[in-house]
């Protein structure tokens, strides 16, 4: 499960990249409830999206030549810098190079052996996100590669991730779980490109889902605020319901209301 008990390897960060910041802001404070804590003009124009004072995310200002609209994900390592020669030497690239970030922590942005893009953070004084699994928070994240076990090697060279599979209608699913945890600490899963009609069509990614707990509420909201549908609200036995949306910008994420009982 997806937690805020950060180990190396899990999920400790995950900010928006995005042209219009005040739509943005709009559009999730509309859907999700949030609040936007701007950080100021020495934090770059980077703020905080916060639940009742706790932050769930981060977002900032990207003109399209730096970046298109996107959620990154971002894990914990206590080297950032070594984390980026093995993932180098695995056969990713560095599109952002390691770099301090004030007190709070140093980061880096990667890409793997696929192109999917994801961060480092290496804890300063911001140790992560405040709240997980919780609604209208961070519950899972899923990679689409078109090959997985060229992802399982990539991120176990890289981050020491487990991984291990488990039965699922039509096949099977891939979830992983930081090294020094057990299998009931996986925080995500990773899916090949070709086998989900809402991703065969896209490049390799990374998507963020967010607990809610009216999917089909927030489908709805979301289509009234500009936003779109990739992937309507769908029942998966044994999960949940889910939905894949795409924000005003591009920005793309899902939402999820787990099964009560699922343990």
């Amino acid at each position: 499960m997806l937690t805020t008990r950060f180990v190396d390897g899990s999920p400790n960060w995950l900010d928006l990249a995005t042209p219009d910041l005040d739509a943005a802001v709009r559009f999730y404070t509309g859907i999700f409830g949030w609040q936007f804590q701007s950080g100021g003009p020495e934090a770059g124009g980077y703020g905080l999206f916060q639940l009742d004072g706790r932050t769930v995310a981060g977002a900032m200002t990207v003109t399209p030549e730096q970046a298109p609209p996107t959620w990154t994900v971002y894990f914990q390592t206590q080297d950032t810098d070594a984390t980026v020669r093995a993932a180098e030497q695995a056969g990713g690239s560095v599109p952002y190079k390691p770099m301090d970030v004030m007190d709070l922590g140093r980061m880096a942005v990667l890409a793997d052996q696929a192109g999917a893009l994801f961060g480092l953070w290496q804890p300063g004084r911001n140790k992560g996100l405040d709240v997980a699994t919780e609604d209208f928070s961070l519950n899972w994240i899923e990679l689409y590669v078109p090959d997985v076990a060229a992802a399982k090697e990539f991120y176990h060279s890289v981050l020491g991730w487990n991984t291990f599979d488990v039965p699922f209608p039509g096949g099977t699913y891939t979830t992983v779980n930081p090294a020094v945890t057990s299998e009931d600490d996986m925080f995500g899963g990773i899916v090949t490109l070709r086998d989900d009609p809402a991703e065969s069509d896209t490049d390799a990614h990374w998507t963020p889902y967010f607990h809610v707990p009216d999917v089909d509420a927030v489908v709805d909201r979301a289509l009234e605020l500009g936003g779109k549908v990739r992937l309507a609200p769908t029942n998966l036995p044994g999960v949940g319901r889910i939905a894949k949306i795409t924000d005003p910008q591009g920005a793309r994420f899902a939402v999820i209301k787990g099964d009560p009982n699922q343990t």
